[in-house]
């Protein structure tokens, strides 16, 4: 694929809105449980693979190879009616307000949100002919902390946080969040416009739990991250796009941000990435079916399609980032020869750095301390 062809940041939009999350939960944790007994009902009815309709797909733009689409639809003779969102929030605005949708994505806590709430389909993974080689390879999502048993979701994509640089202007890093407040970079410094990530990098930095709400911990975090604060150039989830038109000398990244980068960088030895040793934060986004899907079992059909490794090749390829199936790894690793701390592990997946819901007085205290560290 040529660089003119790669999809702009699967994340460039991504904002941290988490007061419209908290509006959105019950007991800080979880949607409202659905109103609709049919509905609810249908939530814990498993779903067969069969055609039922065309399936309306709800994710992030440009996160499928528009290739696999095609070939879903002239496999099975259906269309895909695709909508986008751009957060979240954004996501469980729309379900929240009744929209109908086959297949969504949404990431490992917004998963427990929904299945907490009663708003996904149960998925028998022995009605998926290519569940074996994910769940049968990473046992890590046989039982995930989001999903237990993964009863609601399959997973999707994988990524870790770390740091992206221009190797041209700063040499080789140190390989710590310390080298964000490093004075060669100084005033030429973005992190990402997040409220976990950030507030997380700080925590890790400081040896803390990386989603830490006691006021103690939160006001240690909000000192350290106040010093970096004057030091930053801006908050940015366009890491990729930051590094390669020179606005960034340095950046917290998404690994799979940087994969994709690699395919528009004229020299990719200008440009590094590495994952701090005091530790890197994990997530995954899913694939979940609606509980109010008027077409659950294309759905099926559509996940099973995209587990095949074939498929899976192909979006990697596409996204940059790396999928969780038998056979593929490879690929990945291949793509990300240059940036080898971009591929995401079994290990990295255990050493349980995944970003936790809070409730509804510890996320409220998250809020004010992201608050404060964005003033400066």
């Amino acid at each position: 694929m040529s660089p003119e062809a790669l999809p702009p940041s699967r994340r460039t939009l991504l904002r941290a809105g988490t007061a419209a999350a908290l509006a959105l939960t019950a007991a800080g944790c979880g949607f409202a449980p659905h109103d609709d007994p049919a509905d609810r009902a249908a939530a814990e009815t498993p779903v067969d693979a069969r055609v039922d309709g065309d399936l309306v797909y709800f994710n992030w733009a440009d996160y499928v190879d528009p290739e696999v689409f095609e070939g879903f639809q002239r496999e099975y003779g259906v269309k895909v009616i695709q909508s986008n969102f751009d957060s979240m929030e954004g996501m469980a605005a729309k379900l929240g307000a009744g929209n109908r949708y086959d297949v969504i994505f949404p990431s490992a806590k917004w998963a427990q949100r929904l299945a907490a709430g009663g708003r996904l389909r149960r998925i028998d993974h022995s009605r998926l002919r290519g569940a074996d080689a994910l769940f049968g390879t990473y046992g890590y999502f046989t039982d995930p902390w989001y999903d237990p048993h993964s009863a609601h979701t399959v997973p999707f994509t994988m990524y870790k946080t770390g740091i992206g640089w221009r190797r041209d202007r700063l040499g080789d890093l140190d390989g710590s969040w310390q080298d964000l407040w490093s004075d060669r970079a100084e005033g030429r410094v973005f992190v990402l416009d997040d409220r976990d990530e950030v507030l997380g990098l700080g925590a890790l930095k400081l040896g803390l739990p990386l989603t830490t709400d006691d006021p103690a911990d939160l006001g240690r975090v909000t000192d350290t991250l106040r010093s970096l604060r004057s030091r930053l150039r801006g908050f940015s989830s366009d890491s990729y796009n930051n590094l390669l038109n020179g606005n960034a000398d340095m950046t917290q990244a998404w690994s799979g941000d940087m994969a994709a980068m690699l395919a528009q960088a004229e020299d990719p030895s200008v440009f590094g990435f590495e994952t701090a040793r005091e530790g890197a934060p994990v997530n995954s986004d899913c694939y979940a079916i609606p509980a109010n899907a008027r077409h659950p079992g294309t759905a099926m059909l559509f996940i099973d399609y995209m587990l095949r490794p074939e498929n899976v090749k192909r979006n990697i390829a596409y996204i940059g980032y790396p999928m969780p199936v038998r056979g593929t790894e490879d690929a990945y690793a291949a793509l990300v020869e240059p940036f080898p701390q971009c591929v995401v592990t079994a290990d990295d997946l255990k050493a349980d750095l995944f970003y936790r819901n809070g409730d509804a007085r510890g996320e409220r205290a998250r809020d004010a301390a992201w608050t404060e560290v964005k003033a400066g």
